[in-house]
């Protein structure tokens, strides 16, 4: 049976970065949220890349697993944030402080998912660098109610977006052409080779 699966990342890339400029687009002031940022994050951002990290999962890519994983579900989540205290279930919304602790945990995760990426190609790090900033301003902007950091976070959001869909495109330009098309640099670390690992019958 083949195992030449094909490259999910871009799907996974492009989901995240389209909605992420979104939603940052009304962080920085331009618009207003509504039910198109909305279904962005229930279905592009949310959905795609869910079924990326099951597709990252089949391929043997722990990092793609747990990464759009992780944010499809980070979207959903936020959508169910905004939506469900207006749906009538008696659930209230969480306060701005109570926010920051969620972004706060967002940044902190991803803080750790950019060293990872330290092993891949430069673009995947300038996309996990420059989003855990986005998080930590995101929740600065929580616990202080200080407008201008929200519409810093925006600004900042909406290159973190472009640097993914950047990053996508040049996957799949790079890809069909068969040469590098747009640039993603070189990773900082090398990857190891995974030692095999021995179980406790095999070691004695």
């Amino acid at each position: 049976m083949s195992t030449n699966y094909a490259n999910p990342a871009p799907l996974g890339l492009m989901g995240f970065g389209m909605t992420t400029v979104l939603l940052n687009i009304h962080n920085a002031g331009f618009f207003p949220i509504d039910s198109m940022i909305l279904a962005m994050g229930i279905f592009y951002g949310g959905i795609s890349q869910i079924i990326v990290g099951t597709m990252c999962f089949k391929r043997g890519d722990t990092f793609g697993t747990t990464a759009f994983t992780s944010y499809g579900l980070f979207w959903l989540t936020l959508v169910g944030l905004i939506v469900m205290p207006k749906m009538g279930l008696g659930l209230l919304k969480s306060p701005e402080t109570f926010m920051g602790w969620y972004l706060t945990l967002w940044g902190i995760f991803t803080g750790f998912m950019y060293i990872g990426s330290r092993c891949y190609p430069m673009a995947k790090q300038v996309i996990f660098g420059s989003l855990t900033i986005l998080f930590f301003l995101l929740a600065a902007r929580d616990f202080t109610g200080n407008h201008m950091i929200g519409v810093i976070a925006g600004y900042e959001g909406i290159f973190v977006g472009a640097s993914a869909i950047y990053f996508a495109m040049a996957q799949i330009l790079n890809q069909e052409y068969g040469r590098v098309i747009l640039p993603i640099g070189e990773p900082k670390f090398k990857k190891e080779a995974a030692k095999p690992v021995q179980t406790v019958a095999a070691a004695a």
